[in-house]
């Protein structure tokens, strides 16, 4: 197994990505509660189907891409489908938004 080095960041930016995780119906709950443990991982939506619409938050893009394998690897996912991701800098992250 190819393991992707996380270790490196940028403490100038901030990466977000959005994912579509398509599971085992019968493992659903036991696939949300694995994602919600990786650190600034939400599960946004789940269905009856076993689809659920995730964000995960990082510092890299690595740590993007080794959660998304480690999900892609999990037991019970059938797959894992990045569909969004951005990063910013750190000064954006504090601008405070005008309504």
């Amino acid at each position: 197994m190819r393991t992707i080095p996380i270790a490196e960041t940028h403490p100038d930016e901030w990466h977000v990505a959005g994912i579509v995780v398509q599971a085992h119906p019968e493992r659903t709950d036991e696939i949300t509660r694995f994602i919600t443990s990786i650190a600034d991982a939400e599960v946004h939506a789940t269905g009856p189907t076993g689809k659920l619409v995730v964000t995960l938050e990082a510092p890299t893009s690595r740590a993007i891409a080794a959660h998304l394998e480690s999900i892609q690897k999990t037991e019970g996912v059938l797959g894992a489908t990045l569909v969004y991701q951005r990063h910013a800098s750190a000064a954006d992250l504090d601008k405070e938004i005008s309504p």
